[in-house]
């Protein structure tokens, strides 16, 4: 993998670049869409593709384990060959369903046993045994594995996390210099910055992950219940450590307001469940604002959903029709909400990259910034 640093906004720290895999490149700042078991919610990839404009797709390390399991990967060749996605592909290593499996998963040093959501069956991931799963997958870009420390966390837990989150950075590390990708193209591993809200936590974490030299890093554990304010303090500790010849990958993040403040302070990737959850449930974000379809104000407005939208659901499809067809749990209406979120995230960090290359991403940014928090209805 390369990364090329393109432009930089010279009035703060947001950055334009181009990652180039295997699969193809992608152009920072981007935002990945969240295929956890190995599809994007009621989307097929021709729309990803040239409807929502997508780059890069995410998988889950967890979930593709137990589901269709990795024989059935090794076999097809891979997840780009069992899905169709013939583009990038980044795999969350499970580091964070093991997080939310609290009360169902052992933390010890060899690595973290679980049962499975699915059948309570009992399994272990070690640092070894995961980077082997993720080279099964076959992603070009993999996560190191990590513990995902809650917001609230005191610090002595964090401390001792964090600690944990190192060493097995380290097996995670030498198991992937002992191994080579299965599928003829090279992947490439990030390391993930842990600390929670600690600052010099985070300080040690940034700085032992550069030393890693690792082609990209990403950062963890934030957007997991401390405030907002605290997580953008964090990244801009973090990116004043990481290297900026690497491309960074905020996790699990967020809002469209998340994004551009992360993107101002050096953030260069993103995914997050939000654009297609929220939109399943009838949440639409838009250029001017969020609109819950479902209200009973949209009944009769036969006004497209977004008039310039970044989709052609937007301009196709009225907000009378979608809000019928949401209430009525039809199947298109989750396609359409869908649809629309994923083109509005993806057409936002293409602006963003716009406007870094042509030096005003600030003041855009300040311009945008209450436009998409406005809350229409």
């Amino acid at each position: 993998m390369d990364f090329n640093l393109q432009h930089t906004d010279p009035h703060s720290n947001a950055r334009a670049g181009e990652i180039i895999t295997d699969h193809g490149a992608i152009k920072t700042p981007i935002f990945m869409p969240v295929g956890t078991q190995g599809a994007v919610k009621a989307l097929d990839f021709v729309t990803l593709k040239d409807d929502v404009k997508a780059e890069i797709i995410l998988g889950n390390t967890y979930h593709l384990y137990l589901r269709p399991g990795i024989d059935i990967l090794e076999k097809a060749g891979g997840l780009h060959r069992f899905n169709g996605w013939d583009g990038p592909i980044l795999t969350d290593s499970g580091g964070f369903q093991v997080f939310s499996l609290a009360h169902n998963r052992k933390l010890k040093e060899e690595g973290a046993e679980f049962r499975s959501h699915i059948d309570g069956s009992k399994h272990m991931f070690s640092p070894e045994r995961v980077m082997d799963i993720q080279r099964s997958i076959g992603a070009d870009i993999i996560m190191a594995f990590d513990e995902c420390t809650p917001g609230d966390a005191d610090y002595e837990y964090a401390k001792k996390s964090l600690a944990l989150t190192e060493r097995w950075l380290d097996r995670c590390l030498t198991r992937f210099n002992q191994t080579e990708g299965k599928y003829g193209y090279q992947q490439s591993l990030f390391p993930i910055v842990q600390g929670c809200v600690y600052k010099d936590l985070r300080q040690r974490a940034a700085e032992n992950v550069a030393s890693k030299n690792a082609e990209g890093n990403a950062i963890g554990g934030l957007a997991v219940g401390e405030p907002a304010e605290k997580m953008y303090e964090m990244i801009e500790i973090v990116n004043e450590i990481l290297p900026k010849d690497k491309p960074r990958y905020l996790m699990g993040v967020g809002t469209p307001a998340n994004l551009l403040e992360a993107i101002e302070r050096g953030v260069d990737m993103f995914d997050c469940i939000m654009p297609t959850r929220n939109g399943r449930n009838g949440q639409l974000f838009t250029k001017d604002g969020i609109i819950n379809i479902r209200n009973r104000r949209w009944a009769d407005d036969f006004s497209p959903i977004e008039a310039d939208g970044a989709s052609y659901v937007d301009t196709r499809f009225s907000k009378a029709y979608l809000r019928h067809l949401t209430i009525t749990s039809e199947i298109l209406g989750l396609q359409i909400a869908s649809t629309h979120n994923l083109a509005f995230y993806l057409w936002l960090v293409k602006e963003a990259r716009k406007h870094i290359i042509t030096g005003d991403f600030l003041a855009w940014k300040r311009s945008m910034m209450p436009r998409v928090q406005n809350r229409i209805s």
